[in-house]
Formats: C-alpha cells, sequence, structure tokens
C-alpha cells in the first residue's frame, strides 16, 4: 500500500547518531528490524483486504467529523461524548490502530473467543493487567488505554507516518506531521489516500453506514487537505484558554520523552518546536475554514462543553447538520453534574517554559477579545510588550 522512506531514513539517522541515549540499541534494533518486517506484513494484510472483503471496493467515506483543535482543549472529551451516540458514529479504538486490516482484525476476534471458550480468558485477563501497567499511571494526564476511542492517525504507522516517533524521540523540529500543506502534492496525496483507505475498512467494520468520527489535535495542520480527499468533511474545533492547555500540553509531552530516556537538553529543539505549533493549533483551523465558509464547521468554547455538554452538542449537531435523538439528549444531561465534578489531578505550570502568558496573550490577541479569556496583562497591571521567553 505505502510506506514513507523519507520519515523512515530521518528517524533512523536520529537514533543512529543519539550514541548517549540508553535505549538506542533496542530502538535500531525495531527501526532495521522489526518495523520493516512489520511493514511488509500489514501492507500485505491490507491487499488481502480487497480479496476477502470485495465490499471494500464499493465502500464510500461520506461526510466524515474532524474535531481538530489544540491539544488538552476538551478533543478527548467531545470525541468520547460524541462517541457515545448509539451507532451513528464509527471510530478507532487503539488497538484497532495498530491492525488495521480487517484481515487481520477477523483473525484476531477468532483467536479471542478461542481464548474465552477454551482458555478462560487467560491472554485477555493478561493483556488488560499489561493495559493497566503500561497506561495507568499517566491516566491523570490522559485517559489512555487499549479499548478507548484515540487519535486516529495513528492508524497510519504501517505507512511510518505517525506522531508516535515524535513522542518516541524529541525530533519534531526534524520531522513535520503537523504541515501537511508543506508536502510536496505527491506524497501529501499518498498519505491521504492511505488515511483514507483505513478509513473505509473501519466503516465496513461498523456496518458501511455510519458517520466517521476522528479527533487528532495534529490534524489542525490538516484541514484544508482532509478537504482534498474528503470535500464533504465537517468539522469541530474545540478551544480553550491557552494559559491552560499550551503548558498543559508541553507537560504531557515532555513527561512523554522524560520516561523514555531523554534529557532537556536532548528535548529542548522539538519543545520548542512544539510551542511554535501550538500558536499555530489555535490559528490554523480557523483561517482553513475561513477560506471554505460553506464547509460545516463549529467552534466550542471548552468553558461551555463542561458546563453544558448538553446544550453545547445540541448546538454542535444543529451545525452540523445533524439530529439529537432524545435518548442521547438524556445521556448528555446525565453528564453535566459528572463534568462539572470533574477535576483534574495533572500539575503543571507555564512558568516551566520558555513561553510566557504574556507572550500567549500578545500572539494570540484575537482570540483573547473573541472567547474573553482572562488576561494575563491585567493581572500583571496593563499591557507590556514582548514575553517572558528566557
Amino acid at each position: 500500500m505505502y510506506f514513507d522512506f523519507h520519515i523512515y531514513r530521518r528517524v533512523l539517522a536520529f537514533t543512529w547518531a543519539r550514541r548517549d541515549w540508553p535505549r538506542r540499541r533496542s530502538m535500531l534494533l525495531q527501526l532495521l528490524v522489526v518495523e520493516p518486517l512489520l511493514a511488509l506484513f500489514q501492507n500485505f494484510f491490507l491487499l488481502l483486504d480487497y480479496v476477502f472483503f470485495p465490499a471494500l471496493w464499493r465502500q464510500k467515506v461520506v461526510a466524515p467529523i474532524f474535531i481538530v483543535g489544540h491539544a488538552r482543549s476538551g478533543t478527548t472529551l467531545l470525541h468520547r461524548l460524541m462517541a457515545a451516540d448509539g451507532k451513528r458514529f464509527s471510530y478507532f479504538l487503539y488497538w484497532e490502530m495498530f491492525l488495521p486490516s480487517l484481515t487481520l482484525r477477523k483473525i484476531i476476534g477468532v483467536l479471542g473467543r478461542l481464548d474465552e471458550t477454551l482458555l478462560g480468558a487467560t491472554f485477555y485477563k493478561r493483556i488488560q493487567a499489561w493495559d493497566d501497567r503500561t497506561f495507568g499511571p499517566f491516566r491523570h494526564m490522559h485517559d489512555m488505554s487499549l479499548w478507548n476511542p484515540e487519535e486516529d492517525q495513528f492508524v497510519m504507522k504501517a505507512a511510518f507516518v505517525t506522531q508516535q516517533w515524535q513522542l518516541e524521540l524529541p525530533l519534531m523540529h526534524e520531522i513535520d506531521v503537523f504541515h501537511l500543506g508543506d508536502l510536496a502534492p505527491g506524497r501529501r496525496r499518498r498519505w491521504l489516500r492511505f488515511y483514507r483507505e483505513c478509513v473505509k475498512r473501519q466503516l465496513l467494520l461498523n456496518g458501511g453506514d455510519r458517520i466517521h468520527l476522528s479527533k487528532n489535535p495534529v490534524m489542525s495542520g490538516w484541514v484544508e487537505a482532509l478537504l482534498e480527499i474528503f470535500p464533504d468533511a465537517r468539522f469541530v474545533v474545540p478551544v480553550r484558554d491557552p494559559i491552560q492547555c499550551i503548558p498543559s500540553t508541553l507537560k504531557l509531552v515532555e513527561s512523554n520523552w522524560q520516561a523514555k530516556g531523554w534529557t532537556r537538553e536532548d528535548y529542548l529543539p522539538a519543545l520548542r518546536t512544539l510551542t511554535e505549533i501550538s500558536f499555530e493549533s489555535f490559528d490554523l483551523p480557523r483561517a482553513a475554514l475561513a477560506a471554505h465558509p460553506d464547509t460545516p464547521h463549529c467552534f466550542v468554547d471548552y468553558r461551555e462543553l463542561t458546563r453544558a455538554p448538553r446544550e453545547t452538542i445540541g448546538r454542535i449537531y444543529d451545525a452540523l447538520g445533524l439530529e439529537l435523538s432524545a435518548d442521547y439528549a438524556a445521556y448528555l444531561e446525565a453528564q453535566e453534574e459528572k463534568e462539572k465534578s470533574h477535576a483534574s489531578h495533572f500539575a503543571y505550570s507555564i512558568d516551566d517554559y520558555e513561553v510566557g502568558p504574556l507572550e500567549i496573550e500578545e500572539r494570540l490577541k484575537n482570540h483573547y477579545e473573541r472567547y474573553g479569556w482572562p488576561r494575563p496583562s491585567d493581572a500583571a497591571g496593563g499591557p507590556q510588550p514582548g514575553g517572558t521567553r528566557a
């Protein structure tokens, strides 16, 4: 199907040059042996899908919905609230993205039934235990699990096009999966076609007639490109006070790098690139949608989403041309008290980073005016030029 050798070479060169990184040897083994074999394996089964699932030739992706916007702005909350709407939507669970082939999924399904019937779900219980060990320590930052809906750009791992490598290795400044419009047209089309092929499989697996529901902050830079391949796409963009979501995102990614043995000196260039992407995550979706005024879309204030989920999603559905069922409305009303009482235990501070509150306010002043977020300059005694970059 497809494999991006450009990214592969960059990741391999980056790892090869880091001779002092404790995990260098295991990563080189993964890159030189595991990943090429895995890509061949995955792409072979993706091709087999067209033999064993002939309906895939006719499967369409109709009016998909993309939740984009800055990370930590409510994208996960909104995605999971909308995913609860009965059988309206199709979406990827995290584990499914590592096995995009329908043929492989069916094989896994058979093995799962055998495990349950013959072994008392022994292997399933072991996977659950691994899930808790792996993701449990980080769930106060982000509720992640193999069985949760997740950012579906991970499904492109079989093509070696995934943000995973930027989480494993601090090379955001060297590999750009955010600015899709900057890619050469041919390469961009190959990325998008591979993604569409994976979405088609998920839709077919879920009955073929649902709406694909995607959530991915990285796709804040993909809006124009997504409209190239999904011209009837619809978009929802959560927005949140950048003083809250920018340092939260930086801390989340930094913690991930630190857990893998990288020092601040190692990841500082990538952290600076992530900071710039943070600003663009506010600006790019709005600019792209302004250039396509006929594209159904909705911007969602995080405060409204957490205060009144039922009312907020009703407004989203109106903007996207969807009908809110009585059962789903009742579910959303039941979530209101839960969201009001939710408290995050993830600690972070803007003071830990080079970008400061005044610089954030200055660079995103149009958004501050639009949403009425508390202004750092007011707390500092009035407008001040510049930021607090070290």
